[in-house]
């Protein structure tokens, strides 16, 4: 993985922006990349970027499908400066193939997998039709409604939080959107330990803007999770590099998602189903209990917040959703979080 993180945060990929040489050539290494793992990749053109997503399909047992995606794509290069894109999303894609290589080796029992490494997430291109993901939702080619689950990594590369904060910090991954689809929270949790080297935490997919992938499969009813560690002090900043990476950190988290990508295909249910109003509010303030919980005696000011998110759990109802009134304190709780550990 660090090897191939390095193709891509090179000069020749030149940070990788969509319709650009260097997007050109970072999805060149992400073919050869696939290709080396045992899959039959292809390219599916996007436009409106003038790039194009890469997928690979392994068929399963059941027409039935769970995707596997990550943005490869960077900001490429402004006023002299390369945007390298390590932890955004280079990590994602290395992750993303070490996954495919597993499954390749030894295919899941039940669904098929489908990996997708999408082009334009960044902007001028994000939230509009010339995103590659919005692309492939469009131009879908497995029907979406045969896609039980579509899991998004964004920003997975690094370790929570600067160096001395206590290993059950650093090496949190947090799975938003697991609440958006039955069974999948409590599968999400079941497995928040199983893999040493890393500890996924459940939050709900409202806490934070869709800003990723993951966005034009919710808005379609697709189930979804994204796998993200928050945004670090060099996101979209030159100094994102691959030096600051945690390659132990990716390597468990690889490790993990091969895991929950073979119990998802193997999943007894016909179909899984999607939940578009239920909240989790509840897993939210729970993450923020547990994850700041070793922090308390190194960081007098952490005991504050903890009261609040105490109080505003008990307000939570018995479906775990948090009283309107208490929503602005849950999103100050977050975003503290976010910026203290950045």
């Amino acid at each position: 993985m660090k090897a191939f993180v390095e193709e891509l945060c090179s000069d020749v990929c030149a940070g990788r922006a969509a319709g650009t040489d260097g997007g050109r050539a970072a999805r060149r290494l992400v073919v050869e990349a696939l290709r080396g793992a045992g899959l039959d990749p292809e390219e599916q053109p996007v436009p409106a970027c003038n790039g194009a997503n890469v997928l690979a399909a392994l068929p399963g047992e059941i027409d039935r499908w769970v995707l596997v995606g990550a943005h490869y794509d960077h900001l490429g290069a402004r006023d002299g400066a390369v945007f390298r894109g390590a932890d955004d999303n280079a990590a994602a894609v290395a992750i993303l193939v070490e996954v495919a290589r597993g499954l390749a080796r030894s295919r899941p029992a039940g669904r098929g997998v489908l990996v997708a490494a999408f082009d334009a997430e960044e902007p001028p291109y994000f939230l509009t039709s010339a995103m590659g993901s919005e692309h492939f939702a469009r131009h879908p080619t497995v029907p979406l409604d045969r896609i039980d689950m579509m899991v998004c990594m964004d920003l997975v590369g690094h370790a929570l939080g600067p160096e001395g904060l206590p290993d059950e910090v650093r090496s949190t991954v947090f799975a938003l959107g697991a609440e958006r689809s039955e069974g999948t929270g409590a599968h999400v949790e079941r497995l928040a330990r199983a893999v040493p080297g890393v500890v996924v935490r459940s939050a709900d997919a409202e806490v934070i803007p869709p800003l990723s992938d993951y966005m034009a499969f919710w808005e379609r009813s697709v189930p979804f999770v994204l796998l993200t560690n928050a945004r670090s002090r060099t996101y979209h900043t030159p100094e994102d590099v691959p030096e600051r990476l945690d390659w132990s950190k990716m390597a468990a988290t690889a490790r993990w998602l091969e895991r929950f990508v073979r119990e998802t295909c193997a999943r007894a249910e016909d179909r899984i189903a999607f939940r578009p109003d239920v909240r989790d509010d509840a897993s939210t303030l729970r993450t923020f209990l547990d994850l700041t919980a070793p922090l308390a005696p190194l960081l007098p000011q952490v005991g504050a917040g903890r009261a609040l998110a105490t109080d505003l759990l008990a307000a939570c109802g018995p479906d775990g959703r948090l009283p309107e009134a208490g929503r602005p304190r849950l999103a100050m709780l977050v975003e503290a979080l976010e910026s203290g550990l950045g």
